[in-house]
């Protein structure tokens, strides 16, 4: 079971008309691209999913994931993933830490697990590096890991492309999409880039002021 999205509305503060209207259904493993001018909310669909929706704007609709209304839960209860275009590395911590970050508090060999998934992003004897020192291309690869390690139940990529080369764009976007597939998560990626969406296949939803067209 996907990400299903049903009469979603969203109003900013002291407006009189919705801002957007979205309904869709997200299947396993798909991407859906939702593209569409600055200001047209975007980015504010993606903080109502996760349940950080700013002060001052209303929301109706529905939100399930996996067969469960995830609609009023708390942040942390929605087991949604999020990649923004900065990858929001913790300074403070070493890479290894900053994955051990995403791991459940049960999870006990913590870091043989931290060392696999740097493996599996090419990334073996990282642990200890300051991120500060890692390339633009290996702080995404880290940022994604860390979220992958959190076991989200969907995907959700705010511009997560936009600042990395074109080199490090395509393989970041086989990167994410490859293991979004392979875990079968629904994505829903806002961008402003259609090779973004060409990359993804699946849907492009494009949205207008006050509503939704495909």
């Amino acid at each position: 079971m996907g990400l299903k999205l049903t009469d979603v509305t969203i109003t900013a503060p002291g407006a009189d008309a919705p801002m957007l209207a979205v309904s869709a259904d997200v299947a396993p493993g798909a991407v859906l691209s939702i593209m569409g001018p600055s200001g047209v909310g975007k980015s504010t669909l993606l903080a109502w999913l996760t349940g950080t929706l700013p002060v001052g704007f209303q929301a109706t609709g529905r939100a399930e994931l996996a067969g469960r209304d995830i609609t009023n839960l708390a942040p942390e209860a929605r087991r949604l993933g999020i990649l923004f275009q900065d990858h929001l590395l913790f300074p403070h911590l070493s890479v290894g830490a900053n994955l051990a970050f995403g791991l459940a508090a049960g999870v006990s060999n913590r870091r043989d697990v931290v060392d696999q998934a740097l493996v599996e992003i090419d990334l073996a004897g990282y642990a200890d590096r300051d991120p500060a020192t890692l390339s633009g291309g290996q702080r995404a690869r880290v940022a994604l890991m860390r979220m992958l390690l959190s076991e989200p139940e969907a995907l959700l990529l705010d511009e997560p492309f936009s600042r990395l080369d074109a080199a490090l764009r395509d393989q970041m976007r086989d990167l994410v999409f490859s293991r979004a597939r392979a875990k079968q998560l629904p994505v829903i990626m806002v961008t402003h880039d259609a090779q973004d969406a060409e990359a993804a296949g699946g849907e492009v939803l494009h949205l207008r002021s006050g509503q939704a067209a495909r």
